[in-house]
């Protein structure tokens, strides 16, 4: 296993990492069904724009028959065939943790890391997801009412959602997974790190008790992508003045957030909290500011070849 995920990491090397010139980087994208992710396009066209050559691979678990836990396994052999950084996606945001050499502040307290930065030899890991879903939270829905949220998903994206949420002055945040223990381990790590705001766990099982009151409803898990299609409440829960954040962004308009406008709700699609979580890992890879706004322009483009 371990001589399968090496050839396959230095498959997405080739070429690339015996190149010397500091203007260059090697990236990758590790997680299950990143084929489509519109991540490797747009940080090679900022590289570009910034007169910066950056080649961005994806590494599919899925594709290569890897469990989630196979994670560690191919973040050393990336670190070993060259390359400057990586983006991690699920299922692997928190099992990634064991394979690092150091935390940034927010990852430690999120235990989640979607961007691992190599330096000196050393990697460490980083979450730049929270402080996207928050900008784009500010930048989507200026004003709207933040008194209860509900959050479904409780994995490594939901971590950071709620830390986000959290910091964007949310009063009650009920937290919500199928995996009931999951959601209630988040919600006492939540409540302790913001002791003046409250967050618990919540029956997914229950969903009209559970969005029953609520101003918002974000979503943080899997369903509505291509291979996990519908929707993850009952749409006859779905009103308003209630408004309906997705991350999912492929596609960008998913089945919960159509059935959401439908019925009148305001909605937020997942493409900010893309655009703007890969502008700070671009960052912290290269060490170059990139531009968010010619970024969100490409990943539109990006969107309407589709």
């Amino acid at each position: 296993m371990t001589g399968t995920i090496r050839n396959e990491v230095a498959v997405q090397a080739t070429g690339v990492e015996a190149d010397s010139d500091p203007r260059s980087f090697l990236v990758g994208l590790i997680g299950s069904g990143v084929g489509p992710s519109l991540t490797p396009p747009m940080h090679e066209r900022e590289a570009g724009e910034l007169g910066r050559r950056l080649v961005y691979r994806t590494i599919d678990i899925a594709d290569l028959g890897l469990a989630p836990e196979s994670v560690g396994d191919l973040v050393h052999a990336a670190r070993g065939f060259g390359f400057n950084g990586l983006n991690i996606t699920h299922p692997c945001k928190q099992l990634v943790l064991a394979a690092l050499d150091g935390l940034s502040p927010e990852a430690a307290a999120l235990g989640a890391v979607n961007t691992v930065v190599f330096e000196g030899g050393s990697a460490i890991g980083h979450n730049t997801d929270w402080s996207a879903f928050a900008r784009s939270l500010a930048r989507g829905l200026p004003g709207a009412p933040r008194e209860r949220v509900v959050l479904l998903g409780a994995g490594g994206a939901g971590a950071a959602v709620a830390h986000a949420l959290m910091v964007s002055g949310v009063g009650e945040l009920v937290i919500a997974d199928v995996a009931a223990d999951r959601a209630a381990a988040l919600a006492a790590r939540i409540q302790e790190r913001f002791p003046g705001g409250r967050c618990r766990p919540g029956d997914a099982a229950e969903p009209g008790r559970l969005l029953s009151g609520a101003d918002g409803l974000v979503h943080a898990t899997p369903i509505g992508m291509a291979h996990h299609p519908g929707t993850p409440v009952p749409v006859a829960l779905l009103r308003p003045p209630m408004w309906v954040a997705d991350i999912v962004y492929r596609p960008v308009r998913t089945e919960l957030l159509r059935r959401a406008e439908e019925r009148g709700c305001p909605t937020l699609n997942g493409g900010g909290m893309a655009v703007f979580q890969a502008c700070h890992a671009f960052e912290l890879i290269t060490g170059i500011a990139p531009d968010p706004e010619r970024m969100l322009g490409h990943f539109r483009e990006l969107l309407a070849r589709e």
